[in-house]
């Protein structure tokens, strides 16, 4: 039995929630966001409430029912106040520029790094943190992926693009021993 599954999803004034025949959709003053329901599911709308029952006693429904209440919840949570991942680029030389849909990162190799910001998703650039915002919690994450994985934060000095508050354990490095001549 799901736990988050057997849970009714409260509906928040201002959210509408509507069901198709295997999508769901969910509008909000963030902006609207569907996903498609696996047949092994069943959502329905009552009473401000949304609730999710597997149509039948299998394993795939059994891991499905509260797969989807988390997901639906998220996109209740998203419409309403966007989710937020921010990140930290640290090193000497180490710097992101932002231009229209387009962020250029200057990572220490021979040449820039461009990638494009996807649909749905808002990026801000202050100094040396990248904040980046969306309804879908998603694509939020997956972007922030993406940006963090162009240069992970090296074990010796740090230097990299990293979360915001991730610690990083660094590593001690060699040491020199003294010569005696």
């Amino acid at each position: 039995m799901s736990r988050i599954g057997k849970k009714p999803i409260v509906i928040p004034t201002g959210t509408e929630v509507s069901i198709g025949s295997n999508t769901v959709t969910v509008k909000g003053k963030a902006g609207t966001l569907s996903r498609d329901i696996h047949p092994e599911v069943s959502v329905s709308v009552a009473d401000q409430a949304v609730t999710v029952v597997p149509k039948s006693e299998t394993r795939l429904a059994r891991a499905l029912w509260g797969t989807y209440a988390s997901h639906i919840r998220n996109m209740i949570d998203g419409v309403n106040k966007p989710f937020v991942k921010k990140l930290q680029i640290e090193g000497i030389g180490f710097k992101v520029e932002l231009s229209g849909k387009t962020l250029s990162f200057s990572l220490g190799f021979s040449h820039p790094v461009k990638i494009a910001i996807p649909e749905g998703i808002n990026v801000l650039v202050e100094k040396n943190i990248i904040t980046v915002s969306g309804a879908d919690k998603e694509k939020v994450g997956q972007f922030a992926a993406i940006l963090r994985s162009q240069k992970k934060p090296e074990p010796y000095k740090g230097k990299g693009i990293r979360y915001e508050g991730e610690v990083i354990r660094e590593k001690q490095g060699k040491k020199v021993t003294a010569t005696a001549a």
